[in-house]
């Protein structure tokens, strides 16, 4: 009812008080989520006098009474009660009576609101009537969400920028290093990189084994690592020096996930990537403002790996076969994950709107990704041509439905509003 009031889904003929007023609804007012009347600042008009003040909903009318809001003075600003049954009338604590709506909600209604609201994380509660959507309805939805997934890595750069004191270079090798986690340990990722400022990597950035030491060494992986093999006995002995020169201590447990993990995916290797990245000095910022082509940003990750990563996915030991560093679609995902996002905060930072615009353009540019999310939206009628449309539905499966967030989602809310009572 409090979704039907705020939405104006009330039925669309002329409405009347309970007691036969003429009943016009100029503005519901505002939801509120703390103690007091559900909606404040709402303005009526009944029987052509206009008043404002706050609406009460409930399901019977005689729950204001066992609400014990006839005594309460915070429901004296109360102008209409609504209600599903008008079962007894009802007064402010002066006795004044206070006029009522019986709005009722259809059983088809409810059965449709409570499917969306109660749904099952793994599934899609609107996979049957999705197809059934406008696609313009569709199109314009998921253009803002793709824009709102961009602004909120936006703002977590923008966070990152400004605990670094404005630092780019640090901000954009940090961004990469929690991209190189992907989903999975992109928080393990960025700590591990916070831990291991450039100042200090960039001490040693002649000598890809100190940096590897570094990196591994902080990221508590050399523990568990095979003790016989000759490259992590190098690696153990480098960072002990190092640490101790520079004061080094590990965070506590990263938290690394490689249960049910593809082998190039495993941290080992995306850590040995990352120090190859940091070999020679790390100045990729500069590099990311020029890049205008998912090409050019492909080529930022054209990473030489050493001979020991080359045929390797983790310690130990070594594949049958040469690996590469990272995979094409790896690639894209740093792309969409850090370079474009990069390249969109530096714009909005400095006002330059066709970095900004070039940003959106490169994700318009690549290709579709391929998920279980991108899956789940193709199999229900919403396929995707490229990484803008990709990015938009993941944006609505982890914010909008897997929160339960049906009622604010574009598509959920159109789905209700079609069975609101007329």
């Amino acid at each position: 009812m409090q979704y039907l009031w705020q939405h104006r889904l009330w039925p669309q003929q002329r409405l009347h008080t309970t007691d036969g007023l003429p009943l016009r609804i100029i503005d519901p007012g505002l939801l509120n989520t703390n103690s007091g009347p559900d909606f404040f600042n709402a303005k009526i008009s009944i029987n052509g006098h206009i008043w404002a003040g706050d609406i009460e909903i409930h399901v019977k009318a005689s729950d204001w009474h066992r609400h014990h809001h006839d005594n309460d003075p915070a429901y004296d600003s109360v102008i209409l009660h609504v209600v599903d049954r008008d079962d007894t009338a009802i007064k402010r604590s002066n006795g004044e009576t206070i006029p009522q709506l019986c709005m009722q909600c259809t059983p088809e209604f409810s059965r449709h609101y409570n499917e969306l609201v109660t749904c099952a994380h793994t599934t899609l509660p609107c996979a049957n009537e999705i197809a059934a959507t406008p696609p313009l309805h569709i199109t314009s939805w998921l253009s803002s969400l793709a824009f709102e997934r961009l602004y909120d890595k936006q703002q977590r750069i923008s966070d990152l920028l400004q605990r670094l004191n404005g630092d780019w270079e640090s901000t954009c090798y940090i961004t990469i290093a929690r991209s190189l986690g992907f989903s999975v340990n992109s928080i393990p990722f960025e700590r591990l990189a916070l831990s291991m400022p450039l100042s200090v990597v960039g001490k040693h950035s002649d000598s890809l084994q100190a940096i590897e030491a570094l990196l591994f060494g902080q990221s508590g992986l050399l523990e568990s690592a095979p003790q016989k093999d000759p490259y992590v006995q190098q690696l153990r002995h480098e960072y002990s020096f190092l640490a101790h020169k520079f004061s080094l201590k590990p965070p506590e447990s990263l938290g690394w996930k490689m249960a049910r993990m593809r082998p190039p995916m495993f941290p080992q290797r995306r850590i040995a990537v990352l120090a190859s990245m940091l070999h020679g000095g790390f100045r990729l910022m500069s590099r990311v403002l020029t890049v205008t082509s998912p090409e050019q940003a492909r080529a930022l990750f054209d990473v030489q790996l050493p001979q020991y990563w080359r045929t390797r996915y983790t310690f130990g030991t070594s594949s049958p076969h040469p690996v590469t560093a990272m995979s094409q679609s790896s690639i894209n995902l740093l792309t969409i994950n850090a370079v474009i996002p990069l390249i969109h905060t530096y714009g909005l930072t400095h006002g330059d709107t066709a970095l900004m615009d070039r940003a959106v353009d490169m994700l318009q540019q690549l290709p579709a990704e391929k998920n279980s999310v991108v899956e789940l939206f193709t199999r229900a009628g919403i396929p995707a041509r490229d990484a803008f449309a990709t990015q938009a539905l993941i944006q609505l499966r982890r914010q909008y439905c897997e929160q339960r967030k049906c009622l604010y989602c574009r598509i959920g809310h159109r789905l209700l509003a079609s069975k609101a009572p007329r």
